[in-house]
């Protein structure tokens, strides 16, 4: 049924429309708790063979959405009651700011993919704090990603980063540090070990500050020369950090400036996650994030070394229910492998 309304009416639609209108609605179920709590009992991972825990926090199921849907922690809940185990928020960043100029969000049917130069538009980490401070309704693993605002220099870019920490560290489950989004000018440049090392020192003070610790994780973009992914793996274990989320969008493609996300990103990201695995083992909690579209990437990525993944584009073409299924399936799978738990499978095939 959906796959007919998406072919036959949403695709006829601005992308960046209907994102909005769709933010929209699942912000007024998130007010909404009694259907709220009946989608949530009916579509969220319950299963404890599906629970993960990861850096200190449990969660319900490995599968969450990535940043870019959630701009501005709006519509977490919402989110979560349609099976996802975690929603990660943002991009963020300190300063409120529009984004890039219209139109910036591109659909590519056939090859089930999205281009994307939104810019980090946001209203800010003083907004977002604000709604990630109302009382959650039902269970709900939120991270927050946060980002450089765009007109902050690069000399620059780590204050505008604590700025963000400071404000948001205390109230996320978890904190990532987005420097690999291809939209914000010469911020990919942050990914440069010479730079990244004070960024991240500076960011984990604030994070380790917080009352519970809240734990950091650096995203990377696909783009990296393999050298450079193994360095900010080291520097990751170097500083302490608790994860890597690999990866972001790609800029090799021949469509729309951007950053491309969906099936052609597969082969790159698990390429890159299985690169980090060798790198690291199990001393880093590793999130992969690019070209997932069914239970089998899930399946791969978790037997790859990672511990959760994470989809956006795949839900885009997917449907509403596309987590709550995808963990449906890999429940069968881990009961199917003769698992206790899928947090039995990570790692298998490093």
């Amino acid at each position: 049924m959906y796959r007919l309304v998406f072919s036959q009416v949403l695709r006829r639609f601005d992308a960046e429309a209907v994102h909005r209108l769709t933010v929209s609605a699942l912000a007024l179920l998130a007010r909404l708790p009694l259907l709220k709590r009946l989608l949530h009992r009916a579509f969220a991972p319950h299963d404890p063979a599906l629970r993960v825990s990861a850096f200190g926090v449990h969660f319900p199921g490995p599968l969450g959405l990535a940043a870019g849907f959630d701009k501005d922690a709006a519509c977490a809940e919402g989110i979560a009651a349609l099976g996802f185990g975690h929603v990660e928020v943002g991009t963020i960043t300190a300063h409120g700011q529009p984004g890039n100029p219209r139109p910036r969000l591109f659909r590519l049917v056939r090859e089930r993919a999205v281009i994307n130069r939104m810019g980090f538009n946001n209203d800010g980490a003083h907004a977002a704090a604000r709604r990630l401070r109302r009382p959650r309704g039902i269970p709900v693993v939120i991270g927050v990603n946060i980002g450089k605002t765009k007109v902050v220099p690069e000399s620059e870019a780590t204050a505008d980063y604590v700025a963000s920490a400071k404000k948001l560290a205390p109230l996320a489950d978890y904190l990532v540090v987005n420097v690999s989004s291809p939209n914000t000018p010469g911020l990919r440049n942050l990914q440069a070990v010479s730079l990244l090392r004070p960024l991240l020192t500076a960011v984990k003070q604030v994070a380790d500050a917080t009352p519970r610790r809240t734990p950091l994780l650096v995203k990377i973009a696909p783009d990296l020369a393999d050298e450079d992914v193994d360095a900010v793996a080291e520097l990751a274990l170097e500083l302490g950090l608790d994860g890597i989320i690999a990866t972001n969008t790609t800029i090799r493609h021949g469509g729309e400036t951007g950053g491309l996300s969906g099936r052609p990103l597969k082969e790159r990201s698990l390429a890159v996650l299985r690169r980090i695995r060798a790198k690291v083992g199990d001393r880093l909690t590793l999130v992969s994030a690019g070209g997932v579209e069914d239970v089998d990437d899930v399946w791969e990525r978790i037997l790859a070394g990672a511990t959760l993944v994470q989809g956006y584009t795949g839900w885009i073409y997917g449907g509403p229910l596309w987590a709550a299924r995808i963990h449906r399936q890999l429940l069968r799978r881990v009961r199917r492998h003769g698992l206790k738990s899928v947090t039995e499978a990570v790692g298998r095939t490093a």
